[in-house]
């Protein structure tokens, strides 16, 4: 059950929308145990967004996962989470900030795991 929310400063069309998406479902794979057809993907553009004190194109990225990952696999996935970034969005990586969070109770469909 991961779900990873970006938030940027600069417009998103929706074909790159869709690449992102795309992409991020297979970088998920990176943590052991989560894949894609648990992934929810949020895309925020044009966000009010300052980072080193100016407005330049930048990104927020949220990860949530049910349970508990190793920072090795966090690791990996911050790295392809930020090639997706740079390659779609042209955002450098050094203006990109990647935050982890791992929940205990996760409600989904009536219920919680």
């Amino acid at each position: 059950m991961p779900f990873i929310n970006i938030k940027t400063n600069i417009p998103v069309s929706k074909n790159t929308e869709s690449v992102i998406k795309a992409d991020l479902g297979k970088a998920i794979s990176t943590i052991p145990g989560k894949s894609e057809a648990w992934l929810m993907v949020g895309i925020e553009p044009e966000h009010i967004l300052y980072f080193k004190g100016d407005d330049s194109p930048a990104a927020m990225v949220e990860v949530s996962v049910y349970g508990k990952s190793d920072s090795t696999a966090f690791n990996k996935l911050t790295a392809e989470i930020c090639g997706i970034i740079k390659n779609s969005l042209s955002i450098d990586p050094s203006r990109i900030y990647v935050k982890y969070t791992a929940v205990s109770d996760w409600g989904w469909n009536n219920n919680n795991f």
